[in-house]
């Protein structure tokens, strides 16, 4: 927790644990869901759980109910009721369309291939993280083709971002020019990526009418009064996506930290695709001991139980932060 960096914290703490349902908890979302609760508790502020179950055919059945009980199991409930990503539609179809006004989101056509095929005319061909930087083909029109998604436009976005919205979102540190956004995360320290050139104009709505991930979780953030967003390190490269839709939308512009991650035994991060097992929670204060010994925490407190073995680690996290009450 040493790497950990001061910053000034808002008056009111509000983190969240958000999990999806393809599975039950493992060692690896422990860490996560450990990490938050602790930056929440320590900093007096409350700590939400939100399902991320946008991704239907990904979902199991019971998965959430499941996620649930292994957090009660370690000791960690959620200040409110689970907020369901399936369930909020309609919010996101109303950011969809307020970025649709503000000529910052627009129908593309393009398919996999097609893109691959473009980028191959233009010698660029670069495959990022398994996915293909989009083109820009349809910026200008769908050329008579049917539209299978919505993407947004990334070109210009100081310029094109509405004027109403401009100053609405908090002072936070980050900042977005000449196209690159930079950021400071507690943890990993200064960030930056050029989202267009990197990424390119990303999806918000899917070919298969699936909301995507980097639209919804924008769009609840900001719903759920989220100020700072603890999550696995895997994570943090879809950070500067969600700062420019933050802005796009006038939302306030959360604090990040990103986790150490749990790797499997071939060197990968520990997941339910790489064969990672169910968490094990008839054992809660093992399970706590070797997350929070991930999160540099001392292996070892003497507690009795999850509750005991919390209240400690909150004590160490807060003393290894220095919050200032």
């Amino acid at each position: 927790m040493q790497t950990l960096v001061d910053q000034a914290l808002p008056a009111r703490y509000v983190g969240r644990f958000a999990p999806s349902p393809t599975g039950p908890l493992h060692a690896g979302s422990l860490v996560a869901a450990l990490a938050s609760w602790l930056d929440a508790r320590a900093h007096g502020g409350q700590w939400l759980v939100r399902i991320e179950d946008i991704d239907t055919p990904r979902c199991v059945p019971g998965a959430d109910t499941l996620i649930l009980q292994q957090l009660a199991a370690c000791g960690l409930r959620p200040d409110a009721p689970p907020l369901y990503q399936s369930q909020r539609g309609g919010h996101y179809q109303a950011a969809l369309d307020q970025l649709i006004a503000a000529h910052l989101a627009y129908p593309c056509a393009c398919t996999r291939q097609d893109i691959a095929r473009a980028l191959e005319a233009r010698g660029t061909l670069r495959p990022r993280h398994g996915e293909l930087v989009y083109p820009g083909t349809c910026r200008h029109g769908l050329q008579g083709r049917p539209a299978r998604a919505w993407r947004f436009l990334t070109e210009n976005i100081e310029q094109n971002r509405p004027p109403a919205l401009m100053g609405r979102a908090q002072a936070a540190p980050d900042s977005v020019a000449e196209q690159i956004v930079r950021w400071q995360d507690r943890r990993l320290g200064a960030q930056q990526q050029d989202v267009a050139q990197e990424v390119g104009d990303f999806v918000l709505k899917r070919a298969d009418g699936l909301w995507a991930y980097q639209l919804a979780v924008v769009v609840d953030d900001g719903a759920q009064g989220i100020t700072d967003i603890v999550r696995g390190e895997d994570l943090a490269d879809n950070t500067a996506r969600q700062i420019l839709l933050q802005r796009a939308l006038g939302l306030p512009l959360p604090r990040y930290l990103h986790t150490p991650l749990v790797l499997g035994a071939n060197g990968e991060k520990l997941s339910k695709q790489n064969g990672a097992s169910a968490l094990d929670t008839t054992q809660p204060l093992q399970a706590l001991d070797e997350a929070g010994q991930v999160l540099g925490l001392p292996a070892g407190l003497s507690a009795r139980t999850p509750a005991d073995w919390l209240q400690q680690a909150v004590a160490l996290w807060s003393r290894a932060t220095k919050i200032e009450r």
